[in-house]
C-alpha cells in the first residue's frame, strides 16, 4: 500500500480553496458574477431529495440495521434522531448528528481490536479482569458459562490486560487491522452476533465518532453558502431545516449539487467553464506522488484502514510498479462486509482483488468478467464537462486521472468540481470559518 507508513497531510480548508482559486484560468468578472448569482438563490429553490422525504434513523437503531437502511435507500449518510422521550423540541434537541459509512468503519476497526482481545485471552483471571468487565463477548470467547446479559467489554478492560502484559504475551493485535486478521472467521460472529457489539446503537457511534459534522442551514440561506460548505469546508452533506418546524426539510449532498450543475448545460457560464481542460482549473489538485492507492493484493481491511487514517472516501486499486489501475474501493463498500458475511467467511486472507471478484460474481450489474465495474477514468487533458458527465452518470464521488498506460496520476473529486464554479467573497463566511476550524481541530471533518 502506497504511503501506508504515515498519513498524508491534507491542506487545511483555506489552503486547499486558495490553491484551487489561484490556479483557475477564469475571468475575474465571470467568477464574481457567478458567485453573486449563487448568493441570490435561496436554498429553498434546490430540488428535494428524490423520494421527497429525508431518510432519518432513530438513535436507538442498531449499527447493522442502520447499514441496512443506508444500503436499501442507496444513500451514504442520514440524520440521526434523538430517541429520548421529552427531548427538546428544537432541531438541536431533535437531532444527534449524522451517521455515515465513515463512522461505521471507525466502529468496526475499533471493535475488531476489542473482540480480538476477548478471543485471545486465556482466562478472565489471567487477564486480570472480572467477568462483569469482560462481558458477553469475553464470556463466549473464554468458554465461561452464565447469562449473556452482563456488562460489555470496555476499553478500560483491554487497558488493564495490556498493563498486565497479556497483549505482549498472547500476541494480541494492537490495532483494528491486525486484530481482525487475528479473529479470522470469528470476526462476524463476534461483531454481529455477540454482545456488546450486537446491541451497539447509532447514537453511541455518532457521539463517539463525530466524523461528519452536523451543520444545518435554513431554507432562506443562499446556495453560495451550501456550495462553500460542500467544497471549501469539506462537508459531504448539508441538512436544511425549517426553524418554524424543527425537522429536516432537505439533505443537500455533493452528488446532488454536481448533478444539478450538469443540468445547466446550454447556459453560457456553464458551457464556458465546462469546456475548459482540467489543467486550466487547477486540477487534479494533488500531484502524482500525493495520490493514495492500495495494491490489489493488500487485505481489504487495510484498504478501509487507509481510508480511515487519511480521512478519504475512496482509494484506487493498482497493480505493479507502474500503478496500473484495476479497480477502486470506497467507504461505502463496508456495507458488503456487514450485510453479506456469507460471501466473506475467509476474512483472515481476504485481499482487495478477492473482495472485488466476489462482489463482481454476485452483483447482477457487474458484467461477466467476475469483477466490479471499473472505476471512471479520464485523461489529464479531459474537459471539466466530460468529468461532470462521467461522475454524475456513475453516481460516484471521484474520477481517476490516468495516463496512456492506465497509471494513476491524479484524482478529481466532487469537492474539486464544485470549487471550480465559485469563489468566496471577502468576509462572506468569517463566522462559519471560525466554527469549522473548531470542528477541524477535533479531526472530524472528512476530505472528500
Amino acid at each position: 500500500m502506497d504511503q501506508s507508513e504515515e498519513n498524508v497531510e491534507f491542506p487545511s480548508c483555506g489552503e486547499y480553496f486558495e490553491a484551487i482559486q489561484s490556479k483557475k484560468k477564469l475571468p475575474l468578472s465571470l467568477q464574481e458574477s457567478l458567485t453573486a448569482a449563487f448568493a441570490q438563490i435561496p436554498v429553498s429553490a434546490f430540488p428535494e431529495v428524490p423520494t421527497g422525504r429525508v431518510i432519518e434513523i432513530p438513535g436507538d437503531t442498531s449499527v447493522l440495521e442502520a447499514v441496512r437502511i443506508l444500503a436499501e435507500h442507496n444513500i451514504r449518510a442520514a440524520p440521526v434522531l434523538n430517541p429520548e422521550p421529552g427531548a427538546p423540541a428544537d432541531w438541536q434537541g431533535r437531532y444527534l448528528g449524522v451517521i455515515d459509512y465513515s463512522a461505521v468503519i471507525l466502529w468496526v476497526l475499533e471493535n475488531a481490536e476489542l473482540a480480538s482481545f476477548a478471543l485471545s485471552a486465556g482466562s478472565a483471571t489471567a487477564a486480570g479482569l472480572g467477568m462483569g468487565a469482560v462481558g458477553a463477548v469475553g464470556v463466549a470467547a473464554l468458554g465461561a458459562t452464565g447469562p449473556a446479559a452482563v456488562a460489555g467489554l470496555t476499553a478500560a478492560a483491554v487497558g488493564a490486560a495490556v498493563a498486565g502484559g497479556l497483549t505482549a504475551e498472547k500476541g494480541v493485535a494492537k490495532d483494528g487491522l491486525s486484530a481482525a486478521d487475528h479473529l479470522g472467521e470469528d470476526f462476524y460472529k463476534i461483531l454481529l452476533e455477540q454482545e456488546p457489539f450486537k446491541s451497539t446503537t447509532v447514537r453511541s457511534i455518532v457521539e463517539s465518532y463525530r466524523w461528519s459534522p452536523f451543520v444545518p442551514i435554513t431554507l432562506n440561506s443562499s446556495m453560495l453558502t451550501v456550495l462553500l460548505l460542500l467544497s471549501k469546508y469539506r462537508l459531504r452533506n448539508v441538512p436544511v431545516i425549517d426553524l418554524d418546524k424543527p425537522v429536516i426539510k432537505n439533505f443537500i449532498t455533493q452528488t446532488g449539487v454536481v448533478k444539478g450543475l450538469q443540468q445547466c448545460k446550454g447556459r453560457d457560464w456553464f458551457d464556458y467553464i465546462s469546456a475548459l481542460p482540467l489543467s486550466d482549473l487547477g486540477l487534479p489538485f494533488m500531484s502524482i506522488d500525493e495520490v493514495i492507492t492500495v495494491n490489489s493484493d493488500d487485505l481489504i481491511l487495510e484498504a478501509f484502514k487507509c481510508m480511515k487514517d487519511n480521512k478519504i472516501g475512496g482509494v484506487p486499486v493498482v497493480e505493479g510498479p507502474k500503478r496500473k489501475l484495476v479497480g477502486s474501493v470506497s467507504i461505502r463498500d463496508i456495507r458488503f462486509l456487514l450485510l453479506r458475511p456469507d460471501l466473506f467467511s475467509n476474512f483472515r486472507q481476504l485481499t482487495v482483488i478477492e473482495f472485488m471478484k466476489t462482489l463482481g460474481s454476485t452483483l447482477p450489474d457487474s458484467g461477466n468478467n467476475c469483477l466490479v465495474r471499473p472505476p471512471p477514468t479520464c485523461a489529464p487533458d479531459t474537459s471539466l464537462g466530460s468529468v461532470i458527465d462521467s461522475i454524475a452518470s456513475r453516481i460516484t464521488h471521484r474520477i481517476y486521472v490516468v495516463d496512456d498506460d492506465l497509471e494513476v496520476v491524479g484524482v478529481v473529486t466532487l469537492r474539486d468540481v464544485i470549487s471550480c464554479f465559485i469563489h468566496e467573497p471577502p468576509g462572506y463566511c468569517d463566522s462559519l470559518a471560525s466554527a469549522m476550524e473548531k470542528v477541524e481541530d477535533k479531526g472530524t471533518v472528512e476530505n472528500s
